[in-house]
């Protein structure tokens, strides 16, 4: 391969709108290994729903793009898609409730179905990258970036869940990228719009924000993701995507397959090393596949120019190609599973969410409501939702008590029942008798709801995470 050749193969970049011809000559111009679709990516129906023969589309002629070169490797076509807020693709594909969902079920098969689950449909349209999980364990309220991505609190659980939904990935044919390392959630600071510093020394983070890291290197995961976090003990004011002792840490705990750093694009990282100057820099540190580069032409062309002057030397680029091409060469080795139709995962999403639903404080078994129930707070949609679903478990709207929804970054607003449908530590500042962690605000994440308060279902769930005073782990009894 020429240095064109492999400085291409180590970028993955974006694109604006639905138009893919453009970038399509970008691909082959510059030799990219792939792209990731963003929302504005996604091509949708008048009714605002995926269309999913011109998502399929716009993915084939993409992947044909990266096919231009003769690699006898596919190319990347990739998409964030954790499930909750996380979520380029919606209906009719299946909706998720957030992963925290699966450290309150507490099932480590349910949540490797979850994963093939949701991998499975992501394949029938042509993906075969997908930026998630979210392994990162998250601190609590002062936690502004993660919250209710993260699975768990708990490391231990972090780590059982992390690695199970990447194994339900890798199962229906997509390359997991576990993610963010060193940690984001135990920082205070969001890195999409500054540089968040993470504090804790190196033996604080092997106890608790490595784990799931370290176990789904031991499981193989293909991939890891470095987050732009500065951590002060491994190399201060530098963010870990762009910072040598970073991957050196993470090859440390035995990692052999590809780092990706996470998008270039993002304010903890343009603020301070604009240009192509990030993306050399990150390849100098010991990244070999760097996502959406804020100008990939930019990017590219510093990457060739730092090999030919020396200042990035050709070995490194070598070895990040090498890695991104074996990665590939593998994920096309292992051939493709049956693509799942669109929908077809909604009956493990809705398990999910019922064996999520927690009660933090009230009664754990009977009807919650009599009958009759009034709501009010909640998003865009999640009165509405909450309605159909309570219609559907026989219960009617407009009388009775009053269930108040708390949606993301919502505040407890009263009522005789509260509902956190992120984070559940939202909970903790309200005086509603009965408080209940829903995890998401899906369908089906409502109808769980709507079973537990009509009492023709139980709410097994336990806190993934503490909500004030009251400890993670805390729930009704199986």
């Amino acid at each position: 391969m020429t240095p064109e050749e492999k400085a291409g193969q180590v970028l993955m970049p974006f694109f604006q709108g639905t138009n893919a011809e453009a970038h399509a000559g970008t691909i082959e111009r510059l030799h990219l290994g792939g792209s990731i679709i963003m929302g504005d990516n996604v091509p949708r129906d008048p009714q605002g729903k995926v269309d999913l023969a011109r998502m399929g589309a716009i993915n084939q002629r993409l992947a044909q793009a990266t096919a231009a070169d003769g690699d006898p490797w596919p190319g990347m076509i990739g998409v964030d898609q954790e499930g909750g807020l996380v979520a380029r693709l919606g209906p009719p594909l299946t909706e998720w409730p957030a992963p925290m969902s699966y450290g309150a079920a507490g099932s480590e098969g349910l949540t490797r179905e979850a994963g093939q689950g949701l991998a499975g449909e992501l394949a029938g349209l042509g993906f075969n990258v997908d930026f998630a999980p979210d392994t990162d364990v998250t601190m609590g309220p002062t936690d502004p970036t993660i919250g209710a991505r993260s699975m768990s609190a708990d490391p231990a659980a972090a780590a059982v869940h992390g690695t199970a939904f990447s194994q339900g990935m890798l199962a229906a044919g997509v390359l997991p990228a576990v993610k963010h390392f060193p940690g984001h959630g135990s920082v205070t600071a969001d890195s999409h719009l500054s540089l968040p510093v993470q504090p804790a020394g190196l033996e604080e983070l092997r106890a608790r924000d490595w784990k799931p890291f370290q176990a789904a290197i031991a499981a193989g995961t293909p991939m890891v993701m470095t987050g732009h976090i500065a951590v002060p003990a491994l190399e201060p004011g530098v963010p870990a995507s762009l910072s040598a002792p970073t991957y050196a840490a993470l090859r440390g705990l035995g990692f052999e397959g590809v780092a990706v750093t996470d998008a270039l694009n993002m304010g903890a990282v343009t603020k301070q090393y604009p240009g192509g100057k990030a993306a050399v820099m990150a390849l100098a540190a010991g990244a070999d596949l760097l996502l959406m580069p804020a100008d990939v032409g930019q990017a590219h062309a510093a990457i060739v120019e730092a090999v030919k002057s020396g200042s990035l030397p050709a070995e490194r680029l070598d070895e990040a190609a090498r890695r991104v091409a074996t990665m590939m060469t593998w994920q096309g080795r292992r051939g493709s599973p049956a693509a799942a139709p669109a929908g077809s995962a909604a009956p493990v999403s809705a398990r999910v969410s019922a064996s999520a639903v927690t009660v933090v404080s009230g009664p754990c078994g009977g009807p919650l409501v009599p009958g009759a129930v009034r709501v009010a707070g909640g998003g865009p949609g999640d009165k509405e939702r909450f309605e159909a679903a309570a219609a559907r478990a026989g219960l009617s709207v407009g009388t009775g008590p009053l269930v108040n929804l708390i949606g993301y970054g919502g505040k407890p607003a009263g009522g005789d029942i509260e509902v956190a449908l992120d984070a559940p530590w939202t909970l903790q500042a309200s005086p509603a008798p009965v408080r209940l962690a829903l995890y998401g605000r899906s369908d089906a994440a409502f109808d769980a709801l709507a079973a537990v308060l009509a009492g023709k279902a139980p709410a097994p769930g336990k806190l993934p995470a503490a909500v004030g005073n009251v400890p993670a782990g805390t729930g009704c009894p199986a």
